[in-house]
């Protein structure tokens, strides 16, 4: 299976979880706050890969209320919710594949929270470096993901993606902070820091594309 039969397989997941997201997802949300309390205090304009319903939005626009967000999702009803939040005027939506979709450029900040898991460390280098591209210099990629504790646990996810997925609904790939961070370096991004948050199986990794 490809890269787009995955997505696709994905699109359906989430789509049919749209009624159960919120209620699983709210237990994140002191790792989702965090995304904006690390932002750098001049952040304008943004992008959010992955924001499904918007819940990490919320604490986002408390913090900056003038801030311009560019959502990139690929489940339809993820979005259909998330415009009905009540500051839905201040962010556009764009419904798709991360692969596929031209995501801009001059982003004060890329962010994204449990929505980067379920790709090869080869698909990460590939998107990583569209992140890298759309960022304005000096500007800040903040991913709140999901990781592996091991090089063992990263590699079984892996083999069950290559050779069992047609048996699963979805498969998370999470890699080591460790393998996260050297893709990172690879495509530029300098400044890499990586601080644990209330979840033990998460990380927060900041970088930042330089000057």
């Amino acid at each position: 299976m490809n890269l787009y039969e995955r997505n696709q397989k994905q699109r359906t997941f989430f789509n049919e979880k749209i009624d159960s997201y919120d209620q699983v997802h709210e237990t994140y949300m002191e790792t989702k706050k965090m995304l904006a309390d690390c932002l750098d205090k001049d952040t304008t304009k943004i992008l959010d890969l992955g924001a499904g319903t918007g819940l990490e939005l919320i604490h986002l626009f408390e913090v900056y209320p003038n801030a311009s967000v560019t959502v990139i999702d690929i489940s339809e009803n993820m979005l259909r919710e998330l415009s009905k939040r009540d500051f839905a005027n201040r962010v556009t939506m764009i419904c798709g594949d991360f692969f596929e979709k031209d995501f801009g450029n001059n982003y004060d900040a890329v962010i994204s929270t449990s929505a980067l898991h379920h790709f090869k460390p080869e698909e990460k280098r590939i998107l990583y470096k569209k992140i890298f591209d759309c960022l304005k210099s000096d500007g800040l990629f903040l991913n709140c993901d999901k990781i592996s504790s091991s090089q063992e646990e990263q590699d079984h996810s892996l083999y069950e993606l290559e050779n069992n997925i047609d048996n699963y609904k979805h498969i998370d790939t999470p890699l080591t902070v460790e393998n996260e961070i050297s893709i990172l370096e690879q495509v530029g991004f300098v400044d890499i820091f990586s601080s644990e948050v209330d979840k033990s199986n998460y990380r927060l990794i900041k970088s930042r594309k330089g000057k």
